[in-house]
């Protein structure tokens, strides 16, 4: 009897759990209560469910409208180990936001508007391995944030808007392998900053605002084997920079380099790869002290062929030295060469006759030197790093551009001043200046001559002023400037030959300005211009040939505009283009061979957030196996045309758009399973399958042909096809002629071609 009644106990105790694991799943979402798993992606929720499953382990909620996450939120689903956030609007994480998520490993925040991480935002995450919070709005970290998350190995804080990293700031992450801070506004970096990372084997800190390495926070760093600093405004490597015992691949890519000291990296013993594409160094010395070293990469630098690097063209040829991709730049009878390929007789400096020890003097001079001495000059109110020739006067709310810095200063920090004005001949003493920041100065007008004689200048900074107008004259005097920043200004209009004087101008930023329209002028007297950002504009209209005198451009940002078509006409002779942006714009449709005339060359192509509803069949004529990544996310899309021709593809987005998993999509499914990328693509249409990822639709009825969608010219084309197969296996059953078999084949043949 009482073994009886403790089977029926059991019983109910099991039934119980059971019940409690299969509580009924909420309206809006689809759950799989055998793997444990509930999406409810998309659905404009404003709070987080409350009514899930116990029992569910992986919540995606994603795409949805979730402002707050407040106190709690998660306590009534314990067992959660994955939870995506992604795109949910979320603006604040209350303190214990997240507590009784004991079990969680993996939890995405990326593409919300956080600004603040408090002390007790991630509390009660003691599992926790992987946490992403790219693409926010993160200002500000507090200490001890990351207090509780001792199990951590991969933290993502990329694209938010961090500016100072303070003592600490990551303590507690005991167990962390990568950080990523990459494309934050980081300009300053705490000496402990890093301070208790033990375990860390990866930092990436590219694409930040650091004007000078911050050598004393990366010494801290004992296990870092890789670390990323490119595209960082820094001019200039000094003797023992980078002291880091265990770090073996460095990336100093894209970055504004004009000299790298031989003893650089003495203190680094174990470095095998130096990245140093895309600087702006002529010449390079032999590198002390890296024994280890098999690869130094200088491609993308104005390499100069002469007796200056003859040293470093003899430490290539020791056959312990690594492998380095050099080509020259200058003299023109070298130009594009490799440096290898050369013979050391013919690295001559042609400006004298020197014999050898002339050229050894020479080159001894060329080294940088260091300049102890005390009491050099430097206006008041700012800060001079003689030995680094970097010089701030950042944020003193200065009404007039000092006089007074060092001659050889190569990096100038005005920001956060109030200048209103830059008179004629502002920088005049400054002839070795490469770098120089004046965003957010108030700035309305800017005087011709404003900054002759700056020769060597290289990156000029003006974002965030208050310039209205811009003259040829105003950039008379900069023969080198390569990158150009004007955002966030007033500009409504690009005045005729505004960019006349600056031959080398290889960036332009005109981001978010006033500009509604690009007319034939615009670009004139900008021909070497690569690089063109104008998203965030209000651009409506583009001549066809607006952009006609900058035919050699490679990246071209027009996201963020409103345009209502693809500016097909003014991109023809474009033929090296191989980035196009063109989110954001009230696109609806794309028509065919939209994209042609940079079809040859175009490798990035961004249609997301765009409200598109159609894309024709042709859209994407040419593209084929040049694409690399396609961005079509949060569209209106039910339908894409086929992409078994984009054999190159590494990235593509599918992801929030409404499609319609009937037989014409059948194709997409066909090439998701062929593809070994990661393809987010979800059924809203037919009902019975919404919520399903694409792959994983019926598609019931529909036979190996693609069928028939109506209104399209392509569905014509498609059964014209269909009859031409019938007829000819019909002409095989029957056994025609060799000869009449082979004029239909042609007859085949040449119908294809003309579709």
């Amino acid at each position: 009897m009482f073994l009886q009644c403790s089977c029926h106990w059991l019983l109910g105790a099991v039934l119980t759990v059971l019940v409690a694991g299969t509580v009924a799943c909420p309206s809006y979402c689809i759950c799989d209560n055998i793997q444990r798993v509930v999406t409810c992606v998309r659905k404009q929720l404003t709070e987080v469910p409350t009514t899930i499953p116990e029992a569910t382990k992986k919540l995606d909620i994603k795409g949805n409208n979730i402002n707050i996450i407040p106190n709690g939120a998660f306590l009534p689903i314990p067992y959660l180990t994955h939870l995506n956030l992604q795109k949910c609007k979320v603006q604040h994480l209350a303190e214990g936001a997240f507590r009784g998520l004991g079990q969680l490993i993996y939890l995405n925040l990326g593409f919300n508007s956080i600004e603040f991480i408090y002390q007790e935002t991630f509390d009660g995450l003691m599992s926790l391995q992987q946490l992403i919070i790219d693409n926010n709005r993160i200002e500000e970290i507090r200490p001890g944030a990351f207090g509780q998350l001792g199990f951590l190995n991969f933290l993502n804080l990329g694209g938010n808007l961090l500016v100072y990293l303070p003592p600490l700031v990551f303590q507690g992450l005991q167990q962390i392998k990568h950080l990523r801070l990459s494309k934050n506004m980081v300009n300053n970096i705490a000496d402990e900053a890093f301070a208790g990372l033990w375990t860390l084997k990866r930092l990436s800190l590219d694409d930040n605002e650091l004007q000078y390495l911050p050598s004393e926070a990366l010494s801290r760093l004992k296990n870092v084997a890789r670390l990323d600093l490119g595209q960082n405004p820094m001019t200039y490597l000094g003797e023992e920079s980078i002291r880091m015992q265990s770090l073996k691949h460095l990336t100093l890519d894209n970055m504004a380099l004009q000299e790298v000291s031989h003893a650089a990296f003495v203190h680094s013993p174990k470095l095998a790869v130096i990245d140093f594409r895309y600087n702006q160094l002529q010449v390079m010395q032999p590198l002390e002290g890296v024994e280890a070293l098999r690869m130094i990469n200088l491609t993308g630098n104005p390499i100069q062929c002469n007796c200056l690097m003859r040293p470093f063209r003899e430490w290539m040829t020791n056959s312990t030295k690594p492998k380095a991709e050099v080509f020259c730049s200058a003299p023109s009878l070298f130009r594009g060469e490799r440096l290898e390929s050369l013979r050391l007789i013919d690295l001559k400096c042609e400006s004298r006759f020197l014999d050898y020890e002339e050229e050894e003097e020479l080159m001894l001079e060329s080294k940088p030197e260091t300049n102890n001495e005390e009491n050099l000059p430097c206006p008041e109110h700012c800060d001079c790093k003689h030995d680094l020739q970097h010089s701030s006067c950042e944020g003193k709310g200065l009404r007039k551009i000092p006089k007074g810095f060092p001659i050889d200063a190569r990096l100038l920090d005005m920001r956060y001043n109030d200048f209103y004005l830059v008179p004629k001949g502002s920088f005049s003493d400054l002839k070795n200046l490469v770098s120089l920041h004046m965003q957010n100065c108030q700035i309305h007008d800017i005087h011709a001559g404003a900054f002759r004689g700056l020769k060597k200048l290289i990156y000029l900074y003006l974002s965030g002023n208050e310039i209205s107008s811009l003259q040829p004259a105003t950039f008379e005097g900069l023969p080198d400037l390569t990158y150009l920043y004007l955002d966030y200004n007033k500009l409504s209009v690009i005045p005729k030959g505004a960019f006349k004087l600056l031959p080398n101008l290889f960036a332009l930023h005109l981001e978010y300005n006033p500009i509604p329209r690009l007319t034939d002028e615009n670009m004139e007297g900008a021909e070497k211009i690569r690089w063109l950002y104008l998203t965030g504009n209000n651009i409506t209209y583009i001549s066809p040939t607006a952009l006609q005198s900058i035919g050699e451009l490679q990246k071209l940002f027009l996201d963020e505009n409103k345009l209502t078509a693809v500016p097909t006409i003014a991109l023809t002779g474009m033929t090296i283009l191989d980035e196009l942006k063109l989110s954001n714009n009230p696109i609806e449709q794309i028509g065919n061979a939209a994209f042609l005339p940079v079809a040859g060359s175009l490798q990035h192509l961004w249609l997301n957030d765009m409200g598109l509803e159609m894309i024709f069949d042709g859209a994407f004529d040419g593209l084929d196996t040049g694409l690399e990544s396609l961005h079509l996310e949060n569209n209106k899309l039910s339908y894409i045309p086929s992409l078994k021709k984009f054999t190159n593809l590494h990235t593509i987005d599918l992801s929030n758009n409404p499609w319609n998993c009937d037989c014409p999509l059948l194709h997409l499914r066909r090439w998701i399973e062929n593809t070994n990328l990661k393809v987010t693509a979800i059924c809203d249409l037919p009902t019975n399958v919404t919520g399903l990822n694409v792959q994983d639709a019926p598609f019931k009825d529909c036979k190996g042909n693609l069928p028939e969608k109506s209104k399209s010219a392509s569905s014509k084309a498609g059964q014209k096809k269909r009859k031409s197969k019938k007829a000819k296996q019909r002409r095989r059953e029957k056994k025609e002629s060799k000869n009449k078999a082979v004029d239909n084949l042609a007859e085949l043949a040449m119908y294809s071609v003309t579709e």
